[in-house]
């Protein structure tokens, strides 16, 4: 069982997910007041996101980012009734402004939590990489199913047509994911090294204590286990 204090949690890369794990220390003291906007613009603490409750933390790169997209796509199909049978909550954090949120959500399907971080102060706090580091070995995604180059085009044109057109946070910074919760227990951390290094969805909800799963492969379905 995790302690209370001073967590180990792990670190899985993306070249062998169950086999080639390190481990890292992060402090949430470090980041419980740094404040998260929704998509009124209304500010709350980090901490509020799993003070009650365990929670799925995803950081995503950027509202832009056709990778992202296609992993919040995927969120967006987990099934609420799995996430309240274990008593999970599921958050998106971004790194835009709060107007992004809104049209985000409408593109991707996306009905849980979201809140962003516009001055990226978790982000650095918890040091999440900034660039990105490629490994021959590292698996596809599961969930990225956009080229790189078409990916890249849509990216751009949603910028242009966007009503306030930016980039919507920090083209070079990573994201990742965490469960935390309840109180100031870690159970598990992943950094992504690069646009594609995602913990696959199925894996990560499972981690968290979530007893149904979607095969995200060819036909979308729950699978009870």
């Amino acid at each position: 069982m995790a302690e209370m204090l001073s967590p180990i949690t792990r670190q899985v890369s993306k070249e062998k997910w169950e086999d080639r794990t390190t481990f890292l220390d992060i402090n949430l003291q470090d980041v419980e007041d740094c404040l998260i906007y929704d998509r009124r613009g209304v500010s709350s603490p980090f901490k509020s996101l799993y003070q009650h409750s365990k929670t799925v933390i995803i950081f995503v790169r950027n509202f832009l980012c056709y990778s992202c997209k296609d992993y919040v796509d995927d969120l967006s199909k987990v099934p609420r009734g799995a996430l309240e049978e274990a008593g999970i909550r599921l958050v998106v954090i971004g790194q835009s402004a709060p107007q992004h949120i809104e049209p985000f959500c409408m593109l991707t399907g996306y009905s849980y939590e979201m809140y962003v971080d516009p001055q990226r102060s978790i982000y650095l706090k918890l040091g999440m990489k900034r660039e990105e580091t490629f490994t021959d070995s590292a698996l596809p995604s599961p969930h990225v199913k956009s080229g790189l180059f078409m990916g890249q085009i849509k990216s751009i044109w949603r910028a242009m047509t966007s009503p306030t057109f930016d980039f919507q946070g920090d083209l070079h910074q990573q994201g990742g994911a965490i469960i935390v919760g309840p109180g100031s227990q870690v159970h598990f951390c992943h950094f992504d090294m690069n646009r594609l290094d995602h913990m696959p969805i199925t894996w990560l909800l499972q981690l968290a204590g979530v007893q149904q799963t979607l095969d995200f492969s060819d036909k979308r379905k729950i699978i009870h286990v």
